[in-house]
């Protein structure tokens, strides 16, 4: 099957500077893919190439197929919605919706215009601003407004570039709802942009990472959260982030702690003595011993989190955290004796980090 989109050994150079450096990437059609990174990765770079704003210094960049070396951006069929808004502020919120329903390209009768518009300021809580002008709406509401006049119009494809970032918490979650609702029910290709780790594992059917204009690794969230490529990627998901504590590869093949007890360890696949780390996130970490690999160290602090708790704990000089029921933390104070387990199948297990970059995950049984 081609790809909606697909980047072919895309570079692009500003300068000395490197944006994007030989990234290869496909978006299956009718594909919600999220590009998670953070600022400076590349990410809006990625959007501008594809979009036709910014043209690769190398590479090429294919929709449906079609080499779109030279092609116009009005002539590629994408919706791009930027961070900075590009409203017209001193039209009104409808008359902003409505401007790609009245280009040549794009354009509809005025009730069939008036019917799109109200399907989508319905679906974006943004029905009783349609009459005020952009320039008195709140950043949120202005970016609600930009979402809708990319969604109203016909696309190829969607490019998002950060469209929930000036939202508050609340309503984050609930635009996150809809947009995953909107494609769903649409299923045109987007391609949504996000530093937002929670955001790209809520909306991405696949998730790429990028990192320094590269793309790390791409897959499901559940390749992403299980088998990350790199303590980067790892670092990448979950609140807290997931522990990594220093060791080596023992004599007998299984994980020697740097500092600090670790009961049971986990098994590694690599040379005696070779510099590893082992990574388990807070929430597959229990306090007490059990049937697992088990870490001992001392209580550090305690912050509550509403129904759960998250344990700091020192093992060794290394801080790990863990999230647990508030009643299991009720009697913690600090400096005090703890023993924290985690199941054998919750394990990573990582190269070193270095000068060329975060260490990679060791394959192998961890058990």
């Amino acid at each position: 099957m081609t790809a909606a989109i697909a980047l072919r050994g895309v570079t692009k150079t500003f300068g000395r500077t490197t944006a994007l450096d030989g990234i290869e990437l496909e978006v299956a059609e009718g594909e919600f893919f999220c590009l998670l990174g953070p600022s400076g990765a590349g990410k809006t770079t990625t959007l501008k190439t594809i979009a036709g704003l910014e043209e690769p210094t190398a590479g090429t960049i294919e929709l449906d197929g079609e080499d779109m070396t030279g092609v116009e951006p009005y002539d590629r069929g994408v919706a791009m919605c930027f961070e900075s808004y590009a409203l017209y502020p001193h039209r009104s919120a409808y008359d902003n919706l409505a401007s790609p329903l009245r280009s040549p390209r794009h354009r509809l009768p005025a009730h069939q215009a008036r019917e799109r518009i109200g399907e989508i300021a319905g679906l974006l809580g943004i029905e009783a601003l349609l009459e005020r002008p952009v320039g008195e709406l709140s950043n949120g509401q202005r970016q609600r407004v930009a979402l809708g006049r990319v969604l109203v119009r016909p696309a190829r494809a969607f490019l998002l570039d950060e469209p929930l970032s000036h939202l508050d918490a609340k309503l984050r979650q609930a635009m996150r709802a809809e947009l995953k609702a909107i494609g769903a029910v649409r299923r045109t290709t987007t391609l949504y942009v996000t530093h937002d780790s929670v955001e790209a594992l809520a909306l991405g059917d696949r998730i790429g990472v990028i990192r320094d204009g590269r793309i790390v690794q791409t897959g499901t969230r559940e390749e992403l959260w299980h088998r990350p490529y790199d303590t980067f990627v790892a670092r990448s998901f979950g609140r807290p982030r997931i522990n990594l504590l220093p060791g080596t590869a023992g004599e007998d093949g299984t994980f020697r702690l740097l500092e600090g007890d670790c009961e049971r360890a986990p098994r590694v696949a690599a040379a005696p003595g070779t510099p590893v780390q082992l990574g388990v996130r807070p929430r597959d970490l229990t306090l007490g011993g059990g049937a697992g690999c088990v870490l001992t160290g001392t209580v550090y602090v305690t912050e509550t989190l509403g129904r759960s708790v998250e344990v700091t704990v020192r093992v060794g000089s290394r801080h790990v955290s863990l999230v647990v029921p508030r009643a299991e933390a009720a009697c913690l104070r600090p400096d005090d004796p703890v023993r924290l387990t985690a199941r054998p199948e919750t394990l990573l297990l990582f190269e070193a980090d270095g000068p060329q970059g975060p260490g990679r995950r060791i394959e192998g049984n961890t058990s």
